[in-house]
């Protein structure tokens, strides 16, 4: 039994090319809406919330900046403070540079301040809120 209805205009040689074509779409379509379905869940699986941050406790750190990245979804620097080295995630690279933080901002050597919350459990990790390079004035990142 064919899996669709027979076509009943046109030539016969056309209703079998019909015929014949019609599992192997169901069959290559299948593949790509599970690639689909799979691909529009990473950037929600990838991208964190929030919510790991306790948005209670504030802390302010100063240090030079060890290394630092500037790329999609949130840059970063490595901060090493007198306690300790922490990662200090930062916004997204577009927001940063519509608010006047360029990439060259974010050298290592560079003495910065951030004000921001801390991971609930990473001790060494700070989401940022604000960021001031060496003393001058504070950039806002959210």
């Amino acid at each position: 039994m064919p899996l669709l209805p027979a076509i009943r205009t046109g030539p016969p040689h056309a209703r079998a090319v019909t015929a014949a074509r019609a599992p192997r779409r169901r069959v290559v379509t299948l593949p790509f809406v599970c690639a689909a379905v799979l691909f529009a869940a990473c950037p929600v699986h990838a991208h964190h919330g929030w919510s790991e941050y306790d948005a209670s406790r504030t802390l302010s750190l100063t240090g030079a900046i060890v290394e630092s990245g500037y790329e999609n979804p949130h840059g970063f620097v490595r901060l090493k403070t007198a306690e300790r080295m922490w990662r200090v995630v930062l916004a997204p690279p577009s927001r940063m540079e519509a608010r006047g933080l360029s990439r060259a901002g974010l050298r290592p050597g560079t003495t910065v301040t951030v004000v921001g919350y801390p991971h609930r459990s990473d001790a060494q990790e700070l989401r940022a809120e604000r960021i001031s390079v060496e003393g001058g004035a504070p950039v806002e990142l959210r």
